[in-house]
């Protein structure tokens, strides 16, 4: 049983371009083969940053995504590329976490999907977020 690859196209490219704004159109996926049963994907990266919308300042945390698919993964390297480009994007945590999300919902259409951000301390208060999905 092969996968069919032929739709991506940042997976295998050595040096492609990162991009510079928020950009859910980067977010490639591929045919769920196992539709018939549920399980669950978990992608975290301990690399995420975005900017205060106040201060301009970073805010790093760690970014959690689990979801069942339906009948679309995503793949994991143009996910890469859609978190990195929140790196200049003035928002707030929750904002962040929330619109994550929305975009990650658009481009798969899970059975359901929890995205969760855990950001260090600022001032003394770290902040965790998180948003669930499930299918109507």
């Amino acid at each position: 049983m092969r996968d069919d690859v032929s739709g991506l196209t940042l997976l295998g490219k050595t040096r492609p371009e990162y991009p510079t704004r928020v950009d859910p159109g980067v977010l490639e996926t591929f045919a769920n083969k196992f539709v018939h049963r549920e399980y669950e994907v978990v992608m975290i990266t301990d690399e995420f940053t975005s900017l205060c919308p106040v201060t301009g300042q970073p805010d790093y945390g760690r970014i959690e995504l689990r979801y069942v698919p339906a009948d679309k993964c995503i793949e994991s390297k143009s996910l890469k590329y859609y978190l990195f480009s929140y790196r200049q994007e003035p928002a707030f945590m929750e904002t962040v976490v929330n619109r994550i999300l929305d975009d990650l919902v658009e481009a798969s259409y899970p059975r359901r999907m929890n995205v969760t951000g855990r950001f260090k301390a600022r001032g003394g208060i770290s902040i965790e977020v998180s948003a669930e999905y499930v299918q109507t």
